[in-house]
């Protein structure tokens, strides 16, 4: 009985040494805070809905890559591209309003891609940003679309995501 309890003594000094006498670094594995525990059965939280990525009500339009819609060198895109003047929209990049640019306290930057949703089916899609637009206007997504495109229009209530 005496050589029981001293086993049993032994164990409980040595016990929190263990990890240091075998070399082990694998950690317990952590409870979730989210864990119910019912006597020893522990129930896991349901897990969370993904989140939707936050995106802007933004009116739309269209522009041509030529000097009476854009500045004296209508090839080069504010943030330096050059666009294909053959095949403009081949590109799929976009003007943005200044608010809405991180360079002027906005959420995007240049470069960023955007998914651009509720104009028609030709024009939603994901686009790159590589322009920015007068700073008169905002709240604004202006997509490059070439003269023989044929596309003219604006459109309202446009959804705008950042991706």
């Amino acid at each position: 009985m005496v050589k029981n309890q001293t086993y049993g003594l032994l164990l409980l000094i040595i016990f929190p040494f263990l990890k240091e006498i075998t070399g082990s670094t694998t950690p317990a594995p952590a409870m979730t805070t989210a864990a119910t525990t019912i006597g020893s059965l522990v129930i896991p939280a349901p897990p969370k809905p993904a989140e939707e990525p936050n995106h802007i009500n933004v009116n739309a339009s269209v522009y041509f890559p030529e000097e009476a819609q854009t500045d004296a060198d209508p090839l080069i895109t504010a943030d330096g591209s050059r666009i294909n003047e053959r095949n403009p929209r081949k590109h799929r990049w976009l003007a943005l309003s200044r608010n809405l640019l991180a360079r002027w306290g906005g959420e995007i930057d240049y470069g960023d891609s955007v998914k651009v949703e509720g104009i028609s089916q030709q024009l939603d899609g994901v686009y790159v940003v590589r322009d920015a637009m007068h700073r008169r206007i905002r709240n604004r997504v202006d997509i490059l679309v070439g003269p023989n495109d044929k596309i003219m229009g604006y459109w309202e209530d446009v959804k705008l995501t950042k991706l």
